[in-house]
């Protein structure tokens, strides 16, 4: 009995789910995947002098193959929810790693100029030490001269 339920189930969702070729709107139509704007103009022409029965109906008209025919069948559409979702997921995460690059780089860049300048800073201190043990020993030298 369950399963005979959950069958009736499944296979009302299923007709539920799937659109009605002869009276989908433009917009109906363009959420399949594979039909734009002018496929979905050619089919709403193509419907006005013919009835379409079931998907396979569409081979007829100019533009349609059997790809988009399984797209169809199957109510494949453009993108689901689930996956738009996933990509924008996928793209924040993309921008927010290359942020965090960009940020890495600026501050080893800036740690790379402090150590430069506390390098040019340290020569600039020996240099200093230097000069003043040299002025000191001439200060000596010259003292020991006088005696």
């Amino acid at each position: 009995m369950k399963k005979l339920l959950i069958t009736l189930f499944a296979l009302t969702t299923y007709v539920f789910a799937s659109m009605n070729l002869q009276t989908a709107s433009k917009e109906q139509l363009m959420s399949i995947s594979g039909i734009g704007a002018k496929k979905a103009a050619a089919i709403m022409k193509y419907r006005k002098t013919h009835k379409i029965k079931n998907a396979t109906d569409l081979l007829k008209v100019k533009g349609i193959g059997k790809n988009i025919v399984s797209n169809v069948k199957g109510n494949v559409t453009g993108k689901s929810l689930k996956n738009k979702m996933k990509q924008k997921a996928k793209n924040k995460k993309k921008s927010l790693t290359n942020k965090t690059t960009k940020m890495n780089k600026k501050a080893n860049k800036a740690k790379n100029m402090k150590s430069k300048i506390s390098k040019k800073e340290m020569k600039k201190q020996k240099k200093a030490k230097k000069n003043k043990m040299k002025s000191a020993l001439k200060n000596k030298k010259s003292k020991i001269n006088k005696f």
